[in-house]
């Protein structure tokens, strides 16, 4: 099954200082049919205006990653970790037994992310933190893993839970394929771009959930980033 869910279908809140788009349901967006994809809990494709963020709140027994589109993240934690993610980097935080955070615009542009929170498999484990940075050349027609939960992914992100995160970037006309298997679901957005699957075609931001299929296969039509998690 290959589900198209259109960026203009999404639920979501403009703020003035963040214009927020939910793919789930989040906070006042409530959709039953939106709630989760496996153990996918959240995608939101944030819009934040230059200096300003969301400042210190707690989590718990949560996966969040976030995939910087544009601009640049500063992070903060109670852990005592800082540090800033730049666009087509990653940043993983496993909130665990629960840990505070902020997340800043400390840049003089607008800041786009991809907010991802996937569930745990395990609780009761110790917050932590972990940037990356993945040049997007080096996903050029290929799939590349950004964030995994298993060790055979040594390059990866480490999260504690059964997905990956995987991002591939193509020129128009290139195909890209990826093992998703029949038992799995995957949730598909390109960042940049339109891309087509089988017979179904998604634009930039443009969401794509995806069931019972072995093999996902992308065709480019233009340019473009795309951005998976391939979930239990």
């Amino acid at each position: 099954m290959i589900e198209l869910r259109p960026f203009d279908s999404l639920g979501g809140a403009n703020h003035g200082w963040l214009d927020a788009k939910h793919h789930f349901s989040f906070a006042d967006y409530y959709d039953p049919a939106r709630m989760n994809w496996g153990n996918l809990r959240v995608w939101n494709d944030d819009t934040i205006a230059p200096g300003t963020g969301f400042p210190p709140h707690p989590h718990r027994d949560m996966e969040i990653i976030t995939y910087v589109r544009e601009g640049a993240i500063t992070h903060q934690d109670s852990l005592g970790n800082s540090g800033r993610t730049e666009a087509g980097d990653v940043q993983v935080m496993s909130a665990g037994t629960g840990v505070r955070h902020s997340e800043y615009n400390r840049e003089d542009v607008t800041t786009r992310i991809f907010q991802i929170w996937i569930v745990p498999t395990r609780t009761g484990d110790a917050p932590q933190w972990g940037a990356k940075p993945f040049p997007r050349g080096e996903r050029s027609g290929q799939f590349v893993t950004l964030a995994s939960g298993y060790a055979e992914d040594g390059d990866a992100l480490p999260i504690r839970t059964d997905a990956r995160i995987v991002a591939a970037t193509l020129k128009a006309g290139e195909t890209a394929t990826y093992k998703i298997g029949k038992d799995r679901k995957a949730y598909l957005v390109p960042a940049t771009g339109s891309i087509r699957i089988d017979d179904v075609q998604a634009n930039a931001r443009d969401g794509v959930a995806i069931s019972d299929l072995d093999v996902l296969s992308v065709t480019a039509i233009e340019d473009s980033e795309i951005v998976m998690v391939d979930a239990a």
